[in-house]
């Protein structure tokens, strides 16, 4: 089979996204992904050349893509690769426009993720435990929940990343952007008690958190303590990194209602996406409308 001529400047574009955006490889193997799919469907409609294009072979793409059995959120992922893709190549001077701008997403049903409130956190968190390994799993979960980490960001702390003084830890999270962020004073107390208990496991690297063999704990490793201790301390739903995340975020919403702080500790780059962690209960909504208000406040009797 010969190569599509589409090929080549896929990727030029993909050697950019890991050479000088420095992307995640998971989110490069998503971007060769959807661009790889959408030379297919171009292939098949007979386009020459990116040039070519316009937003009704665009449209046709979103279409075969529909017929072929992708889902709105997974379409919507593909049209937003394909619109990276031609954006850069305006930028590279190779087109004047770009012809899948115009074309509507499909919008997707949006599915909040869940949390757990705070009495069941407190809960999970309530392990005393002499074995060191129990030590090291509410230390990390004591962390997560205490700045809101995302998984990768968690595993790949190193003691020299913290500040317990001080209370901060220094993350390394999406695109290599680092933030420094307060932990909260359980999550220094039980680091503290992991961090006499370390030595114990020989360390072969500097990672805060390793597994048994000595070495940074793995992702996966993570995981499975989590779901663990969730059913260990008699939680109703399963417990993973992400939901220790979101429930931060909600706790963190309800009690202050800045969500701009919130998205500054959550390390969004747009605070569109920190909303998705904004489901407060309309109670609590027209409490504050009624607190705040000045339309709204009642006069005294």
């Amino acid at each position: 089979m010969n190569a599509s001529p589409l090929q080549p400047a896929v990727e030029g574009f993909l050697r950019y996204l890991k050479v000088e955006r420095q992307l995640s490889p998971l989110t490069q193997i998503s971007y060769e992904r959807q661009l790889s799919a959408c030379i297919i469907l171009l292939d098949e409609m007979k386009l020459a050349a990116w040039e070519k294009l316009d937003a009704a072979q665009v449209r046709a793409l979103a279409a075969r893509s529909r017929r072929g059995g992708l889902k709105p959120a997974s379409l919507a992922l593909r049209l937003s690769a394909l619109r990276s893709f031609l954006d850069w190549q305006i930028s590279q001077g190779k087109l004047k426009a770009n012809p899948a701008k115009g074309v509507a997403t499909p919008r997707a049903s949006r599915h909040l993720p869940k949390n757990i409130d705070v009495d069941e956190v407190n809960r999970l968190l309530d392990i005393d435990l002499n074995d060191p390994l129990a030590v090291r799993d509410r230390a990390m979960l004591e962390v997560m929940y205490g700045a809101g980490l995302r998984l990768s960001e968690l595993v790949g702390i190193d003691i020299s990343h913290l500040d317990l003084a001080s209370g901060e830890v220094w993350v390394s999270g999406k695109g290599s952007k680092e933030r420094r962020l307060p932990i909260g004073r359980m999550a220094v107390e039980w680091t503290e008690r992991w961090l006499a208990l370390r030595e114990l496991f020989a360390p072969s690297d500097n990672a805060l958190f390793l597994s048994k063999q000595g070495k940074r704990i793995s992702t996966r490793n993570v995981q499975k303590r989590f779901a663990e201790w969730g059913v260990k301390q008699g939680l109703s739903s399963h417990i993973h990194p992400h939901k220790l995340r979101h429930s931060f975020a909600t706790h963190m919403l309800e009690s202050s209602g800045d969500l701009r702080a919130v998205q500054e500790l959550l390390g969004h780059a747009n605070l569109t996406t920190t909303q998705i962690y904004t489901h407060l209960d309309f109670q609590h909504l027209a409490s504050v409308y009624d607190a705040a208000h000045p339309r709204a406040k009642r006069g005294k009797t």
